[in-house]
């Protein structure tokens, strides 16, 4: 795959696209002639002040010109060329598409965007018929009322004598159960309309949680400020927590935050990310473990990360299963049901706080790849003499324009809409087969 084209490129085509000498741009934006000359064969990096000069003297659009937007662009539009092999897309020419065309550009992006978001909703609806705890007992109450009703009214439809007594009993009985039948298939066509609004909360107190948190873009600036302020005030405006379940989850998520926004505040967070983006130098520079610092990169504005590419951050318990979930565009976590074991998260739990580092490729419709770290923690808050507290944390980012492909180890979902027909870890038959 061809290298991204860097900012410094982008800004030599546009100038001598217009017929501008670099005397005239450097004079144009207040800068020497040679130093211009460098970062058009970016030996400089720009940003700022002087971004913005040069886009203006240039008449482009600084996020354009800006290396870390083209980058993700460039990524949307190798995602989108991958998911579409048989049309046969220059993907050694995509660099090129975004730079000198970013309008239609971005109009693929947000095409592709769009399918994949219909996508997940439909994998996510099978996911939710499958596996979802609440739509079983939904529908159980739905089938329990139609038999209750079908039985009382079969036994007065035979017209055979029944004692008045009896039959307002049954009257009462199939009055009831119609009741029940109305409201259970109101909640349940009310809990099903919800999927059409891929951020709508269910009924499960991790959901709600989850969908508080993504509203609150997974950041708590007054913790930040003060991470040991009461947590009270900040569980007061929670409209989203329904249950008390729900509020005690956000409550230990919290009190999780605060303790880590106290070991590595957000603002020395954002200057140490202009060096690395990696989370293991960046732990050993703020003296913590990395389960914290995959934390706190999650919680990072994703303003503040180079190339805006988001993290996303699962974790899980000795069990499996998962108890926290942050996603990131284009890697699908399942939200009911198993996950794919052959992530890495799982396995740093057969190597407590072994570091893994691995990039995954995954199965669908699109084959994303993406930089994945994972790393298990060990607790013992009931005594050594007591079983052992495990903790799995897995950081997912997708991976930059020349990663080799080839070595990614292909996983998905879970099994049910994953599309590796032949993995051998397969639980479940797919959807796709």
């Amino acid at each position: 795959m061809a290298q991204p084209v860097l900012a410094g490129t982008r800004i030599r085509d546009y100038r001598t696209a217009q017929g501008l000498r670099q005397v005239e741009l450097a004079r144009a934006v207040e800068i020497s002639a040679s130093y211009l000359n460098l970062i058009e064969h970016n030996r400089r990096r720009i940003g700022g002040a002087l971004l913005l000069r040069l886009a203006d003297a240039l008449g482009a659009d600084p996020s354009v010109l800006s290396e870390g937007a083209e980058a993700a662009l460039a990524t949307a539009l190798d995602a989108a060329a991958v998911a579409h092999g048989e049309v046969g897309a220059e993907r050694d020419r995509m660099e090129e598409l975004a730079s000198r065309f970013p309008g239609w550009a971005r109009l693929i992006e947000a095409q592709y965007a769009q399918v994949r978001r219909l996508e997940q909703v439909v994998e996510r609806m099978d996911d939710r018929l499958t596996h979802d705890p609440f739509l079983s007992a939904s529908m159980h109450n739905v089938l329990s009322s139609v038999t209750g009703i079908r039985s009382a009214s079969a036994i007065l439809a035979k017209g055979d004598h029944i004692e008045p007594e009896w039959q307002a009993r049954f009257h009462r009985n199939i009055y009831e159960d119609s009741q029940r039948l109305a409201d259970a298939t109101e909640t349940l066509v009310n809990y099903l309309d919800g999927e059409g609004d891929i951020s709508e909360t269910g009924s499960l107190p991790q959901e709600d949680v989850e969908t508080w948190l993504a509203a609150n873009d997974w950041q708590f600036p007054a913790l930040e400020a003060d991470p040991s302020m009461t947590l009270d005030a900040i569980l007061s405006e929670a409209s989203d927590l329904h249950t008390p379940a729900a509020r005690d989850l956000a409550r230990r998520i919290l009190t999780q935050y605060a303790v880590d926004a106290g070991k590595v505040p957000m603002t020395a967070l954002h200057k140490a990310l202009s060096t690395t983006n990696d989370p293991g130098p960046l732990a050993a520079q703020f003296g913590v473990d990395l389960p914290t610092m995959f934390r706190r990169l999650a919680a990072a504005a994703q303003s503040s990360l180079e190339t805006e590419l988001p993290f996303g951050l699962v974790g899980c318990d000795a069990a499996g299963t998962m108890i926290f979930r942050k996603p990131v565009p284009g890697f699908e976590l399942p939200r009911y049901g198993g996950a794919c074991p052959l992530w890495p998260l799982f396995r740093a739990l057969q190597q407590p706080m072994m570091p893994l580092r691995e990039h995954l490729t995954v199965s669908g419709r699109d084959d994303g790849t993406f930089d994945v770290y994972a790393v298990s923690e060990v607790s013992h808050p009931m005594g050594y003499d007591r079983p052992a507290v495990l903790k799995g944390w897995m950081l997912i980012r997708a991976a930059f324009n020349g990663v080799n492909e080839a070595n990614a180890i292909p996983v998905g979902s879970n099994c049910r809409v994953c599309a590796k027909i032949d993995c051998p870890a397969r639980r479940e038959a797919s959807v796709f087969e």
